[in-house]
């Protein structure tokens, strides 16, 4: 209890100070330290530096936050309005145009850039050829296994706390290579 009134009652004091209040301290009998701006109590008076006030940069006007890397705006919002606050939201790999060898047989580890890290409250969710692969997690890499030869596009998408689509990842195009019965293996 002495531990939530001593915070309020500096609260107080800091309140009363930029009211240019005297504050006094004082002990009672059970040793808690008292604060009060009552002088006939029969404290000490306290000294307390002035509170130091910052102002906002943006006080005054509407503060854009950076645009995600790889941003597509969703309906009714203008091209340069950001709207989520991460610096980068993108597959780091597989890089785009790539090529997965037939050593591999179809698995693939999708992994993300997020700066700064996914809040607590996002998840992301993964989608080949703009199908949901996999349903949203607090993750920032997905597993695809035993993907068929062909080319896939990637994207990911970033949900906020109501399920809401907030970003979605430029595409990344990745053709997997598998042997085949039926097709001559590549060269490349």
């Amino acid at each position: 209890m002495l531990k939530l009134i001593v915070p309020c009652l500096l609260g107080v004091l800091m309140a009363h100070s930029a009211q240019a209040t005297t504050i006094y301290r004082t002990t009672d009998a059970q040793g808690n330290v008292i604060f009060t701006d009552d002088p006939n109590r029969g404290g000490e008076p306290v000294q307390l530096a002035p509170v130091t006030v910052i102002p906002s940069r943006t006080e005054g006007r509407r503060a854009e936050p950076p645009r995600a890397e790889g941003a597509t705006p969703r309906a009714g919002q203008s091209p340069g309005q950001p709207f989520m606050p991460y610096d980068t939201f993108r597959i780091r790999s597989p890089e785009h145009g790539g090529d997965l060898p037939a050593s591999y047989a179809g698995n693939l580890q999708v992994e993300l850039a997020i700066v700064p890290a996914l809040r607590p409250d996002h998840r992301v969710r993964l989608l080949v050829d703009g199908q949901v692969s996999q349903t949203a997690m607090h993750t920032s890499a997905f597993m695809l296994t035993n993907l068929s030869r062909g080319e896939y596009v990637l994207q990911a998408e970033l949900l906020d706390a109501q399920g809401q689509i907030r970003h979605r990842t430029a595409p990344v195009s990745l053709y997997v290579q598998r042997s085949s019965a039926t097709l001559p293996e590549s060269d490349g």
